[in-house]
């Protein structure tokens, strides 16, 4: 129990995770201040040692001009090693029969991928509409990793 007077205290517990910034406000305030949230406690996945969260694919997924919004996480794991599939749409107007041109776009978002996560993923390139769309809040993570 909180007992001292004059000592303002907000205690959070909501599993947003973030951090506190020392740094001067654009306002001129000097007091600390909470950085922006880089993701949810109940969101994160572990893979292969590493703390990912689906807000981290889904902000890489969002920085790259030919995909669309849309992405789903499948975990397995092989010889007890996780393995990570992002799937994700490319847009109508990138489609092409350019196999080269296709293997540029997985690449890409390969290498973007490790740069952001730190961890190699394998990255499926859908049609579009292929993936399936999702009222209220989205489910885009399946676990499938076996843990005998």
């Amino acid at each position: 129990m909180l007992q001292k007077e004059a000592f303002p205290l907000v205690r959070y517990k909501i599993g947003d995770i973030s951090s506190i910034t020392w740094e001067k406000c654009a306002c001129g305030r000097t007091h600390p201040r909470l950085a922006r949230l880089s993701g949810r406690a109940d969101d994160m996945l572990v893979v292969r040692g590493i703390n990912v969260f689906p807000s981290q694919i889904e902000s890489v997924i969002g920085e790259i001009p030919f995909l669309a919004p849309f992405y789903h996480i499948t975990l397995t794991n092989e010889n007890y090693m996780d393995k990570m599939v992002v799937d994700v749409e490319i847009l109508p107007e990138y489609l092409t029969d350019n196999t080269e041109k296709i293997q540029e776009f997985s690449a890409t978002i390969q290498a973007r991928m490790k740069d952001v996560l730190n961890l190699k993923t394998i990255i499926k390139l859908n049609l579009p509409g292929t993936l399936q769309r999702f009222e209220g809040k989205a489910k885009h993570v399946t676990d499938n990793r076996s843990w005998d």
